[in-house]
């Protein structure tokens, strides 16, 4: 018996050193500054590699990479609520972020107060890092000066039936944004712009690609005359010498950012703060404009050369809140128009 106690005593005081060890061992890890910030990103590696590079080289903060889809990523986020993994919510659409607030901590990045408010959420969930204006691009070769689209109105026009590269809103996040923009800039015509859209399905003739990159390939190629696609991704091509160029429709377009937020319960969240500050910097957005031809979401910051500035852009009042909110039913009304109903 008396052995058995002097055993049982024996185990308890080595349960008890390691516990204290334990717990030394998470007082000094909490004493130490984390040296590391885990970034979850669906942008393109030659747009990640060299801000996270420059980043590095300037925080000595080791930035750990997972890259994906922004479904993917997201859904990721909201499955480790309880435990998150990642820090830092880098790419994807506003709208998409939007639907996700409850897992992202609002943070204001240091210059705040240098950002429109149309490139930021009221509630500090998100803010943008770059500004995809949605634009009509055309081929040169394919539309004649006097004959070029200035308004969404102008893409009725019978002779472009069947003539648009338009993406499938169930496949391509920033279709589905131009759609809601089509709504937004047409809400007064007696359906809320339903009644224009439905127009513009007609008008599409049952040519809908199946990608938003078909868009803006399909107008350079010269399989279509007129495409609706991003700013961005048709300047790569006007850039590139190829002849084509955009218009932005007189009722207004949209310029939804891609953006970048913190995720709620960070476990580096002083360099996550860091790393949102450093893509919302000067630098940075001077570094996408030159680099990248893509709009900086800083007035003080010009376009890429060729463009227009961003007060020139007319603009639709974009609801992001209702485009995420009113998805479901937006995309059933429009599979609707496309099989007849």
């Amino acid at each position: 018996m008396k052995r058995i106690l002097s055993l049982m005593l024996i185990a308890l005081l080595v349960l008890t050193i390691a516990a204290c060890g334990n717990k030394e061992e998470e007082k000094e890890s909490e004493g130490k500054s984390s040296t590391k910030v885990t970034v979850y990103s669906p942008h393109q590696a030659e747009i990640i590699n060299p801000i996270v590079k420059e980043f590095q080289d300037r925080t000595k903060i080791e930035v750990e990479l997972v890259t994906g889809g922004t479904g993917e990523l997201l859904n990721r986020v909201k499955a480790e609520s309880n435990k998150a993994l990642g820090d830092v919510f880098w790419g994807g659409g506003a709208e998409s972020l939007a639907a996700f607030t409850d897992n992202f901590e609002p943070y204001k990045v240091e210059n705040d107060a240098d950002i429109a408010d149309i490139y930021k959420s009221a509630d500090g969930a998100w803010t943008g890092f770059s500004a995809l204006p949605m634009v009509i691009m055309y081929n040169k070769d394919l539309v004649k000066e006097d004959e070029v689209p200035k308004s969404w109105s102008d893409l009725l026009d019978p002779k472009w039936k069947g003539k648009i590269a338009f993406a499938d809103p169930a496949k391509s996040g920033s279709s589905y944004t131009q759609l809601v923009t089509m709504l937004f800039a047409n809400k007064d015509d007696g359906k809320d712009g339903w009644d224009f859209v439905s127009k513009f399905v007609d008008h599409l003739d049952g040519k809908i690609l199946g990608g938003s990159s078909m868009v803006f390939k399909g107008v350079a190629d010269g399989e279509f005359p007129l495409g609706i696609t991003l700013e961005e991704a048709a300047y790569r091509y006007i850039s590139g010498g190829a002849n084509v160029d955009v218009t932005y429709p007189t009722e207004g377009t949209s310029s939804v950012p891609d953006g970048m937020a913190l995720i709620k319960g960070a476990k580096n969240k002083e360099n996550a703060q860091k790393f949102l500050d450093f893509l919302a910097s000067k630098d940075v957005q001077e570094i996408i404009v030159k680099e990248f031809n893509r709009r900086s979401i800083l007035d003080d910051v010009e376009a890429p050369e060729g463009l227009i500035t961003s007060k020139e852009i007319p603009l639709v009042d974009y609801d992001f809140n209702w485009a995420s909110e009113n998805q479901d039913d937006v995309m059933k009304k429009f599979q609707d128009l496309i099989i007849g109903k």
